[in-house]
């Protein structure tokens, strides 16, 4: 990249050292929160929602949880004026719920604000104008006194037009591109602002300090919060927030450290949907609270739903990888990871352990309305055995003995290979079924009848059809299954040793069937079979003829 040169560094440092923040090791308590998605993430949109979808939109939000829900800027359109008069006057908005509006300071804009919001129980009138170097120099071309006259005028007639207004109003301003703003400057006109609407314990202002261009690394701006934090008048009846943008992929980064720099909340959109790069994303800031054994005091317990109707109405679409709602973020296709989990979850269960501590995975899936079967294991040529097996046993109850699952894995991984796909696990099932499951050509047991002999050996007389014939065979073993393997090895003139056998019962809604593993050695290679049936003696022997049939294949 040749041309570095040209760029330099947007943002400006606090004049003294403000670290405290770095003392702290987690965010411990749930910020306020306040929802800009029908306002930022709104105008976002290629095609901004209708009435209609707004309506849908802001009635999910308030069940979500959020208190503080920013409908707009209804003296920028009679669509935004509309959707605030239809959330007043249909009584739509909960007593326990403030919409925040927002407005530039001038004073038709004012004016037109004050009317939309007439009949709300509460409200948030949001004020800004920007403040950086930039746009100071090449926007609008004024000294720091007339950029803090804009303020303080604005300031002035948001005093005034509230005399004639009712409902609780509370003001909040924002230093718009606070991230490109002297730190020193972003602190006089706030101050500024906030000497004009003298916020008390009752009625407390929000200073709202924006990234509206990510500018620099995360630490940075967490310095230049908690220099706002530290100097801003009358702090005690200060509310401050947080509105980051995501230009340079740490807008959660930004927010987390400025939490811990002292600010009180956050404003941001579900899925991080915003002007350029995005908002911050408050799904994963609440999540990531979450996992930490924090409540975010939002509750995002059913993700699919709120998904479908964001990429309904928003026409936008959630990246399969995005931290905790991406429909991949659980789905481990690496054979390492699989087994990891799968253990994981057996361990869970073996010891009844409580806390989430499954490797590979930071959250648990049902918290947020995912499930483990087909969410958390997928099949495709990269997963291991450990994997494949974990499908078939929690979808279809078959527990497979550890040297077979790695028969088995090799058989998925083929099929995958050459499908060059991934494998649902309706198709890992068939692979199973058609290659070890109950198997009878060329060789199949249609009846055998057994007897204990005097030397404790158990006599066998078995009739198979091999190649189509009916034949008559008998034997002695150590037992029902071995003598079974000796008659049949004798009929066919093939030498196998039954290398391993295992059993379990198949559970289903009315019925308990056994399901048998049979391991034969034949010919210095290990082949495998399974038999299924009501009763244990058939499925073993069933076991054994499957294995038999892959053996002579």
């Amino acid at each position: 990249m040749k041309n570095a040169a040209k760029y330099s560094r947007g943002y400006y440092m606090p004049p003294v050292k403000c670290m405290k923040w770095a003392d702290k090791e987690y965010v411990d308590h749930a910020p306020a929160w306040c929802s800009v998605d029908l306002r930022d993430g709104n105008q976002a949109l290629i095609i901004p929602m209708n009435l209609e979808e707004k309506l849908e939109f802001f009635k999910k939000l308030v069940e979500i949880g959020f208190k503080e829900i920013e409908i707009g800027f209804p003296a920028a359109s009679e669509t935004e004026y509309e959707f605030c008069r239809t959330l007043i006057e249909k009584d739509m908005i909960p007593d326990d719920v403030t919409i925040q509006v927002l407005t530039q300071s001038r004073e038709h804009i004012i004016k037109k604000t004050f009317e939309a919001i007439e009949g709300a129980k509460n409200a948030v009138v949001h004020l800004y104008n920007s403040t950086s170097v930039a746009q100071r120099e090449q926007v609008f071309r004024k000294s720091k006194e007339e950029i803090i006259k804009i303020a303080t005028t604005g300031a002035e007639l948001c005093n005034e037009y509230k005399k004639n207004a009712k409902g609780n109003i509370v003001f909040e301003y924002s230093p718009e591109s606070f991230t490109g703003t002297e730190p020193e400057f972003a602190l006089e006109i706030c101050n500024a602002v906030i000497d004009i609407w003298k916020p008390t314990p009752e009625c407390k202002v929000i200073i709202n300090l924006p990234v509206t261009v990510e500018m620099s690394l995360p630490h940075v701006y967490a310095q230049q919060v908690e220099y706002m934090c530290g100097n801003l008048h009358n702090r005690e009846n200060i509310i401050v927030s947080l509105h980051p943008h995501n230009d340079r992929g740490t807008g959660i980064a930004d927010t987390e450290l400025g939490l811990l720099a002292g600010a009180d909340r956050v404003e941001g959109t579900c899925f991080g949907n915003g002007e350029r790069t995005g908002n911050v994303d408050i799904v994963t800031l609440a999540l990531n609270m979450y996992t930490h054994g924090v409540d975010p005091e939002l509750d995002f317990s059913d993700l699919p739903t709120l998904i479908e109707l964001y990429e309904r109405v928003t026409r936008m679409r959630v990246y399969e990888r995005q931290p905790y709602s991406g429909q991949l973020v659980y789905a481990a296709f690496s054979g390492s990871h699989q087994d990891a989990i799968a253990k994981g979850m057996n361990y869970r269960k073996e010891t009844g352990e409580d806390r989430w501590t499954c490797p590979y995975l930071p959250i648990d899936p049902h918290d947020v309305g995912r499930e483990y079967e087909g969410d958390v294991i997928r099949i495709n040529s990269q997963s291991g055995k450990g994997g494949i097996g974990y499908i078939l046993q929690q979808q279809y109850g078959y527990d497979l003995p550890k040297k077979m699952r790695e028969d088995f894995g090799y058989k998925v991984k083929d099929v995958s290979d050459k499908a060059h796909k991934e494998l649902m696990p309706s198709e890992v099932h068939s692979i199973f079924k058609e290659n070890y499951l109950n198997i009878t050509e060329p060789v199949d047991v249609v009846e055998a009848h057994y007897v204990q002999k005097s030397d404790n050996t158990i006599g066998a007389a078995v009739t198979a059809v091999i190649r189509g014939e009916k034949v008559q065979c008998s034997a002695d073993g150590n037992g029902r299954l071995d003598a079974v393997a000796n008659a049949l090895m004798a009929q066919l003139g093939t030498e196998f040793n039954v290398d391993t056998y295992t059993e379990h019962a198949l559970e289903r809604k009315t019925t308990s069937e056994a399901c048998s593993y049979v391991g034969i050695t034949c010919g210095g290679k290990l082949f495998w079979g399974v038999g299924r049936h009501s009763d244990i003696i058939v499925s073993s022997v069933r076991a054994l003829v499957s294995a038999i049939n892959n053996a002579l294949k």
